[in-house]
């Protein structure tokens, strides 16, 4: 639905809340994203309605949160959620109020997060209602936490992250009480879920300032909570003429930066592909990491078991991390083993880990430019061809199947992609010959 239309839709909830004697305004990221000009994904309303006089008001509604005051209203396909204006109890888990009590709207944005995101908007009249100073912080561009910081971190850990993802998201400062409260309690993020901790990384990681956010997270103590890994590779040394960025922490914030509108797969083998040189460090001849790209997938493996990830994000990135080098010398590269990556779902990933490894580093496209060459000469058919033989013909053949099928479909397949055989006719022959050998 078109911003104006959502705007639209939302607005009438607002006007029939008003018709039957409430009070009702746009309330937290719609009004903050439309101050600064941009297009709000959705919308909030906050009223004075209680979450049983919302559902008698509107025919199709969740009570998502009611025991909160939280009520989601469907019109059509879209949901809109609900609340009414509310004031917080104690946070006794760090995370979500022991109680709520039903309030008015200065209180409501109160016990909201940052100044930002504590706007109201009356819709009907135009007018914007700031008990907060969000709309001055907005103009001075900051984030900053609604009165207490340490009271707002305190109560709910997440925001911790989540000061970094907003500050990151639209190149705000960080306001310098609010940052010193997160320094003071950054260990405490620990105690968040993994799932919530993964889903603000992932937020922010896939964002436009992702180098800014590794930094961000670093300067704050929160990389060391929730990715200690990455922390450590803060003062590992490399050989400068390979590296004269710096050292390895500071070689992955430029390749961050080097990030256009990334995956959450490519932003975190990005982030992690040299996670295993701290482990692997040594000075012989000259700095080497021996087998780090070995170690990294390892450890990436962990981090992603640690952060609740699917097994299938957990294999990409494992994936990528383990090969971030093997394109360095792509020219040296067998036909089949080029081609078995460019075959690969993740190859355009692994195309870009090259590329920002590079930018970052001694600037050197010409692996990566080779690469691309070569793949578009390639082309997808050729790399991943329909098989010359299958089980059937080893069978027809004369062989029961067992270990050697695969030995033998194996080394069959590595000469048509390497274009040693090339018609169904060849390929046969050879099956016999390999039949003869290994049987």
């Amino acid at each position: 639905m078109p911003e104006q239309n959502l705007e639209r839709v939302a607005r009438g909830i607002v006007e029939h809340l008003v018709r039957h004697g409430h009070r009702a305004l746009f309330a937290g990221g719609c009004v903050r994203d439309k101050l600064m000009g941009l297009e709000p994904k959705d919308y909030d309303i906050a009223t004075d309605a209680t979450p049983d006089e919302i559902m008698k008001l509107f025919p199709n509604t969740v009570a998502v949160g009611a025991q909160f005051g939280v009520v989601v209203v469907v019109c059509g396909e879209h949901q809109f959620e609900v609340a009414t204006f509310r004031a917080d109890g104690h946070y006794a888990d760090g995370r979500h109020p022991d109680t709520v009590t039903f309030s008015g709207p200065e209180e409501d944005v109160r016990r909201r997060d940052f100044t930002i995101n504590g706007l109201l908007l009356d819709p009907l009249a135009g007018k914007v209602i700031d008990h907060v100073g969000g709309e001055s912080d907005i103009r001075a561009k900051l984030v900053r936490a609604i009165g207490d910081p340490r009271q707002r971190f305190t109560e709910d850990r997440l925001r911790m992250l989540r000061a970094v993802r907003f500050s990151c998201q639209f190149g705000y400062l960080l306001d310098a009480e609010t940052a010193s409260a997160i320094r003071a309690l950054a260990p405490h993020v620990s105690s968040v879920s993994a799932e919530r901790i993964k889903d603000e990384l992932q937020k922010t990681l896939t964002g436009p300032r992702p180098d800014m956010a590794v930094q961000m997270l670093e300067d704050l103590g929160l990389m060391r909570v929730v990715l200690p890994e990455v922390s450590a590779m803060k003062g590992v040394a490399q050989p400068p003429n390979f590296h004269p960025e710096g050292d390895v922490f500071t070689h992955t914030v430029l390749c961050m930066g080097k990030l256009s509108s990334p995956s959450w797969e490519l932003a975190m083998a990005t982030l992690l592909h040299d996670i295993g040189k701290p482990r692997t460090f040594e000075v012989s001849d000259r700095i080497r990491f021996t087998c780090h790209e070995k170690v990294g997938a390892e450890m990436a493996e962990a981090i992603c078991d640690r952060l609740k990830m699917s097994n299938a994000e957990k294999e990409r990135i494992a994936w990528l991390v383990a090969r971030h080098l093997c394109l360095k010398d792509a020219d040296k590269m067998k036909k089949s083993t080029l081609k078995r990556l460019l075959a690969h779902e993740g190859w355009a990933e692994l195309l870009d880990v090259h590329r920002v490894d590079a930018l970052a580093s001694n600037g050197d496209l010409s692996a990566y430019e080779w690469a691309k060459q070569r793949v578009a000469e390639i082309g997808k058919e050729r790399a991943k061809p329909k098989p010359l033989v299958n089980g059937q013909d080893l069978i027809a053949h004369g062989l029961t199947p067992g270990p050697v099928f695969k030995q033998i479909l194996s080394a069959i397949e590595e000469e048509q992609l390497e274009e040693r055989l090339t018609t169904r006719e060849e390929a046969l022959k050879r099956m016999a010959e390999l039949a003869a050998k290994l049987s």
